[in-house]
């Protein structure tokens, strides 16, 4: 997936803005109705969760048909790094195409931070679009 070295990634982070927002790396598989992975500032991507978002507020950035023209359609912002703002709700959501019980975040506002920043966990991160291979370790 290229991108930093871990030195780079780490300071990267420790120099990061703090706030009220939590930053989001979307992770697209398909079929799959996860959004993608949430950290909060200065913490570590191996800390991130990953959510299905509710979008009663406000919709997903990429919420636009899955056979749309290339650039919009759903998924078409994979790897892309956000300011997420909202909060968790308590529920545990179960998304049946990848057999998981995630937590739910209700999103009320998002914005590009990096359209290519890289690895998500590891440098030798490996990206698959039809099955899972990007997890915490």
């Amino acid at each position: 997936m290229g991108g930093p070295t871990q030195e780079e990634r780490s300071a990267k982070i420790a120099a990061e803005p703090s706030g009220d927002f939590f930053y989001g790396r979307r992770y697209y598989v398909q079929k799959t109705r996860f959004w993608g992975y949430l950290r909060k500032p200065h913490e570590s991507w191996n800390r991130a969760k990953l959510v299905v978002f509710n979008e009663s507020q406000k919709t997903n950035p990429d919420r636009f048909p899955e056979n749309g023209p290339a650039g919009q359609r759903y998924g078409f912002d994979n790897n892309f790094d956000y300011r997420i703002r909202g909060n968790y709700t308590g529920r545990q959501i179960y998304e049946p195409n990848s057999n998981q019980i995630l937590p739910e975040f209700k999103l009320t506002s998002y914005e590009v931070v990096d359209q290519n920043p890289g690895w998500l966990f590891r440098p030798d991160d490996r990206y698959d679009p039809t099955r899972i291979t990007l997890t915490p370790r």
